[in-house]
Formats: structure tokens, C-alpha cells, sequence
């Protein structure tokens, strides 16, 4: 018997306008979209958008590893992250594990394998709301980057690697003053401690990030899984990533890095709280000027999990050059292409029944009601 759910009188985000009506569902499947009402659950107006599909969020760390030399259970921290991401509309998430420590974590590899697990472990056991795999960080930098990447070899739902290097002078941190308020206020080092913690990264990223960066790169390529580049500020980075098969350009911090990834082709990806805030942390270019130029195309909640479906609604009203599907579509659609996912990403008949009601209130979004495949997950 085949299960239906009709949700109508409700305004519906399709890829390139919104409409007032009604969508049908049908064993998990979007069946039928038309303009008319029906009878069927009132959405009493709120809109419908898909599902959102998040590429890169650390926000799972932090449930683990909630303070210093703190671990919580493996399996509740997933619950809790998942729960946490559900109700932020994300019915599609990569959760970053890092591979590899650049001396900011307290973290061992193992401990990245032992999360991966129990994402797998709850995927099987259907514990979850929102559809999980696994991006990882690839400190390329770090002496043990390869060692830690080697935790995952085989294992299918790893789906997306990003190649990044932390390291004082290197792309995020270009400007040492900014490597000093992050490192110095984050960690409390003195200006001793702090200028040998300098050398020392430095030292590893020249000794390191060539031959990690190319072995993962060849690895990824091997075994299909999409390559991020992340960070990068310089054409000469693209030119980089482009050479290694790179598919989408994580953070730029120029515009001209930005310009000339999405001049070749790559999905721009950029933090959706650098969007809200009006700036990044770093100092690095605005979300918004780069969705100005139209070199955006995909935001990520990176730190705070509701700051995505906050982003796409903020960006639509303060951008006149991005309309509400456009905006829409940087945290559904874009993304899932990106990493191959086509059977979700946007209202459309015969795509999977991802969905999410959302009201405004004084300008925020309120997540009213979730659906996975068709079945309420929040």
C-alpha cells in the first residue's frame, strides 16, 4: 500500500520561482507539485524548501570533545550533533572529521575513527534524522596526516576530502597579526611560547604539505571521493587544486581566488556565518561580496549548524542580485551536485522527499517541520 502525504496551501521554493500550492509525496518521493490547493496537512503559508544539504560543519567535535581533555560517549555525541543539525533543516549532512593535528587539538587519530564509527554504526541501526557521510580534514601540514587518512581506507561513506594547511603564513593566515589573535587568544601563549609554536608549524607545513597534499589528492581521485581545496588566496592555488583534480574551493580569501575557481569551473563554497556577520573572522573576504560578483555558490554552516537556512533567507533580502530560489538553491541544490548526490537538492518530481516548513518571524526562519525521504524527522 503505497504511503502518500499531501502538504498544501503552502509556498514553495522551486529552482527558479516560488509558488503558492501544493506538493504530494509518495513512498518517500516528491509525486506531484501544482499551483491549486487540496485537501491534505495546511502549511498555512509557510514556505516549503528542500532539504538542506551541509558539506562542512565541525559542530560534531565539539559534541565529543565539549572542553578540554573531555570526552563524551562516542554515540551520544552523534545523537546529539544530529539532532542539533535536524532541526536546523539539514536532512543532509558531511560531518568533518580531521585527519591529521596542526597542534590546535588535543585530539589523537584514533579518536576521528572512533566517531566514524559510531556515524556508521547509528546509520545502520537507523538511529538518525538527518542522512550522514563523512568529510575529512586533511591537515596537510601535520607530520601524522597520512597516518590518520590511512584510518579510513575503504570505508564507502567517507564521500568528500578537503586538503588544507593551517599553518602561520599559509592561506587562512596569511597575515601573522591574524595567526597571533586566533593561536594567542585561543590557546593563551605567551609571545615566547607562541614564536616557537610558529617555527614549529612552519617547519611542518614545508616539510609536509607537498607530498600529503599530492598523496591524498591521487588516493581521492583513485577511490572517488570529491577533493576540496580549502583557503586558498592566490590563482596560483587554483591552478594547484585544478592539477589535482579539485572539485570545490572551500573558503577562498581573496576575490581573486574566488574568481578564478569559479572562472574553472569549481563549486565556490563559503561560510554561511560569514554571511550573517557581514565578514569573516578572519579577515578574509565577505560571503556577500563575493555573491554580489556571482562567484557564490554554496554555503556551509561550518561552526553553527542554523546559521545555514538563516544565511540563505538573509542573503536573498540583502543581495539584490540573489532571489530567494537562488539562495535557496547554495544550500540544497548546489551542494548535492557537488558531491554527486542528484536525487536530492530541490522540489522536483521524483526527487527524494527532503523538505523543510519554515516561517519567518522578524526576519528569522522558524524550522516548523522536517521531512526525510517523507517521513517527519523534526
Amino acid at each position: 500500500m503505497p504511503i502518500e502525504t499531501v502538504l498544501t496551501n503552502a509556498r514553495i521554493v522551486l529552482a527558479d520561482e516560488v509558488i503558492h500550492g501544493t506538493v504530494q509525496i509518495r513512498d518517500g518521493k516528491i509525486c506531484d507539485i501544482s499551483a491549486i490547493s487540496a485537501q491534505g496537512e495546511d502549511m498555512d503559508g509557510d514556505f516549503l524548501i528542500p532539504g538542506l544539504v551541509e558539506l562542512h560543519t565541525d559542530h560534531l567535535e565539539g559534541h565529543y570533545a565539549p572542553r578540554p581533555r573531555v570526552r563524551w560517549n562516542p554515540i551520544a555525541a552523534v545523537l546529539a550533533h544530529d539532532a542539533q543539525v535536524a532541526t536546523a533543516g539539514i536532512t543532509t549532512v558531511f560531518d568533518a572529521l580531521r585527519v591529521g593535528l596542526d597542534g590546535d587539538a588535543d585530539m589523537r587519530a584514533e579518536e576521528m575513527r572512533h566517531l566514524a564509527d559510531a556515524i556508521e554504526d547509528s546509520v545502520r541501526k537507523d538511529r538518525l534524522r538527518a542522512d550522514h557521510f563523512i568529510h575529512l580534514r586533511c591537515e596537510v601540514s601535520a607530520p601524522d596526516c597520512l597516518e590518520g587518512f590511512a584510518l579510513f581506507d575503504g570505508d564507502e561513506r567517507v564521500r568528500l576530502a578537503s586538503l588544507m594547511d593551517h599553518a602561520p603564513g599559509q592561506r587562512q593566515f596569511t597575515s601573522l597579526e591574524a595567526y597571533a589573535v586566533y593561536y594567542k587568544g585561543k590557546q593563551k601563549m605567551s609571545d615566547d611560547v607562541f614564536a616557537a609554536f610558529c617555527e614549529r608549524r612552519i617547519a611542518e607545513s614545508e616539510a609536509n604539505s607537498p607530498v600529503n597534499r599530492a598523496a591524498i589528492a591521487q588516493a581521492c581521485n583513485a577511490r572517488g571521493i570529491i577533493l576540496a581545496s580549502h583557503d586558498d588566496a592566490t590563482v596560483e592555488h587554483v591552478d594547484e587544486a585544478i592539477a589535482q583534480g579539485i572539485r570545490v574551493a572551500e573558503f577562498p580569501t581573496t576575490a581573486a581566488a574566488a574568481k578564478a575557481s569559479k572562472d574553472a569551473g569549481l563549486g565556490v563554497l563559503m561560510g554561511a556565518p560569514n554571511v550573517v556577520r557581514g565578514g569573516s573572522h578572519s579577515g578574509n573576504v565577505s560571503a556577500r561580496t563575493l555573491a554580489e560578483g556571482g562567484m557564490l555558490d554554496i554555503l556551509s554552516s561550518d561552526y553553527i549548524p542554523f546559521s545555514l537556512i538563516q544565511s540563505a533567507f538573509f542573503l536573498s533580502e540583502v543581495v539584490d542580485a540573489v532571489s530567494l530560489p537562488q539562495a535557496v538553491a547554495m544550500v540544497s541544490k548546489n551542494p548535492a551536485e557537488a558531491v554527486g548526490l542528484h536525487d536530492r537538492g530541490q522540489i522536483e518530481i521524483g526527487r527524494r522527499a527532503d523538505m523543510v516548513r519554515v516561517r519567518l518571524d522578524e526576519h528569522i526562519p522558524v524550522v516548523r517541520t522536517v521531512w526525510r525521504e517523507g517521513r517527519r524527522v523534526a
